[in-house]
């Protein structure tokens, strides 16, 4: 039985929010991919898009005034506070779960000290886009990251950049992302990531700005 009870359990028993979570997310999230696409590669900018559309799902259930999306820089891991509870949001494509990222840097230097020092600061909202089959939505809790943590030990909770590569970051292990997203604790919304055929055009929206009287 799932006993945790932060605000955000909130939105995975609300029956009309799930509907509406699994009907508009793919959508919403395809329109992402087509701003922030050139020549069917998809840019660096696509996971601040989709971070967008979560942190606006997150204002239509709890309202403008006690979502607050603009953190300074010092919070890395938190991307927006609700109630001021923090949060850290994470989307990943692809069949299978991998390339969690912790922490962004390129010095490896500062990596290994993160993965020393490190303690989970905030629950997880994780988003699994899975095209053309079944994806999630994971509220993955604090006590649940820092339980794997302390099992699992850093060295297996974390996987640290290669030396003599180009380091992006602190990532979370595949065994860790398994057992957090398997936990009993952990939350979930399944979602048809179903390719919606659209004629819809990047640049239609701001074409019909440019067509408004002023």
């Amino acid at each position: 039985m799932n006993n945790y009870t932060g605000i955000y359990t909130s939105i995975f028993s609300d029956a009309e929010l799930i509907k509406k979570i699994q009907q508009l997310l793919p959508r919403l999230f395809l329109m992402a991919e087509l701003d922030n696409s050139r020549n069917g590669k998809l840019g660096m900018e696509i996971g601040s898009a989709r971070e967008r559309i979560i942190i606006a799902l997150l204002m239509y259930k709890f309202g403008n005034k006690l979502v607050n999306p603009n953190l300074p820089i010092t919070m890395a891991e938190i991307d927006v506070l609700v109630n001021d509870e923090p949060l850290s949001i994470k989307t990943v494509s692809g069949k299978h779960i991998g390339g969690i990222k912790l922490i962004w840097t390129v010095d490896s230097q500062k990596a290994r000290l993160f993965a020393l020092n490190y303690e989970p600061a905030c629950d997880i909202l994780l988003v699994h886009i899975n095209w053309d089959d079944v994806g999630y939505l994971y509220l993955i809790p604090r006590d649940v990251q820092t339980n794997c943590l302390n099992k699992m030990g850093s060295d297996n909770y974390m996987k640290l950049p290669k030396p003599g590569t180009n380091p992006r970051g602190v990532k979370l292990s595949k065994d860790a992302i398994n057992n957090l997203i398997s936990s009993s604790e952990t939350l979930r919304i399944p979602i048809n990531f179903k390719r919606v055929i659209s004629n819809l055009n990047a640049y239609d929206r701001w074409l019909e700005y440019w067509k408004e009287d002023i």
